[in-house]
């Protein structure tokens, strides 16, 4: 039997309430499919912090290289001031894993849940592959005279083609394996960045015609795509776009399939370990009262289960997910509003799969 080390990571917030739904669908598929899953539960977050001052120690980085895929469900605590988690646990985590791609996909699961007039799930049902360890992120820049009238500050974007390179073909073979529409749409602004959008063009219509011959190439401006996310979302098959610009359309993206409450992502190394997550914040005010959506969690789980080999399990979750929305039973997506409790909607889906 096949069995996998996964390192659980609840975090702030409801991230504990979330995850324990999705360690529900996992437990049943691996059970069902015949592999199991060996979880070691992880402390990061708010109040460790603000009990020991300490994010993630080195230490915990050495733990994750021996797992093969961490789970998380939430970070940010009120009282802890913006940034300090996100970048002490989220990103550290993220570079000293080399965890380069954010993959995101963005499925409409039921008509009623999208915003968007006349469209359903045959039209909303793309993903988009961010650059997750480069660009304006890496933090390359500085301020000088801070707090004086002539304060200046800079942080710049900053590439090099290996790092564009090995998220292109990533994103190519994605497209390939996908097998939809076959069409990869690059996102950027290169009217504007002409350095480094031009050396993204460059390096996919270079990849493009040297590689990937049946794969399709599109081009949208960022401004542009926010644009086409709203008025005809059916258009896309698989984008590939920067870090800022990534993480700015994957917002626009998730509202449009349903919110947060249902979007889920994965970082990934595709030689490494890979980190998933539901895409929602760890919803301070809603912690300990079992009205939280757990959808993405569990939507990020399957995800795992499908990046470590485990497609069918993978596949079961995500018919399992889709099944329980199109039920009649869960009434809305938006936390309290569900008609069910959180734990609830994690025993229905469960028993779905």
């Amino acid at each position: 039997m096949k069995s996998y080390n996964i390192a659980v990571i609840g975090g702030d917030g409801t991230g504990p309430e979330v995850t324990r739904e999705a360690i529900k669908a996992l437990d049943v598929a691996s059970k069902k499919f015949g592999f199991q899953l060996n979880y070691t539960h992880y402390d990061f977050g708010g109040a460790r912090y603000l009990k020991t001052g300490e994010t993630l120690p080195d230490s915990a980085i050495a733990e994750f290289r021996k797992q093969h895929a961490i789970f998380l469900g939430a970070i940010g605590h009120p009282d802890v001031k913006p940034g300090i988690l996100e970048v002490g646990i989220l990103l550290k985590a993220r570079f000293a894993l080399d965890q380069y791609i954010n993959l995101r996909p963005v499925k409409l699961y039921r008509t009623e849940d999208c915003p968007l007039k006349d469209k359903e799930p045959k039209d909303v049902d793309f993903v988009v592959v961010r650059e997750n360890t480069g660009g304006i992120y890496t933090g390359v820049g500085g301020v000088v005279q801070k707090d004086t009238p002539m304060e200046i500050a800079t942080q710049v974007m900053i590439y090099g083609r290996p790092v564009v390179d090995r998220c292109m073909k990533f994103a190519y073979d994605y497209a390939r394996r996908r097998n939809k529409k076959k069409m990869l749409t690059l996102v950027h602004k290169c009217n504007v960045l002409t350095h480094c959008g031009d050396l993204w063009v460059r390096a996919h219509k270079e990849m493009g015609d040297r590689d990937y011959p049946d794969i399709q190439q599109d081009y949208n401006h960022v401004d542009a795509c926010t644009m086409w996310f709203v008025k005809q979302p059916e258009w896309y098959d698989v984008i590939v776009t920067e870090n800022l610009f990534g993480d700015i359309i994957t917002d626009l993206a998730a509202i449009i399939q349903g919110g947060l409450g249902v979007a889920a992502g994965g970082n990934i190394n595709p030689e490494g370990v890979s980190m998933f997550e539901p895409m929602g914040g760890s919803a301070p005010k809603y912690t300990g009262k079992n009205v939280i959506n757990p959808i993405a969690a569990i939507a990020a789980a399957g995800m795992m289960l499908d990046t470590l080999g485990e497609t069918k399990a993978a596949q079961a979750i995500d018919k399992a997910v889709t099944g329980s929305l199109n039920s009649g039973k869960i009434k809305s997506l938006a936390a309290g509003r569900m008609g069910m409790g959180t734990t609830q909607v994690g025993d229905l889906i469960a028993a779905a799969v």
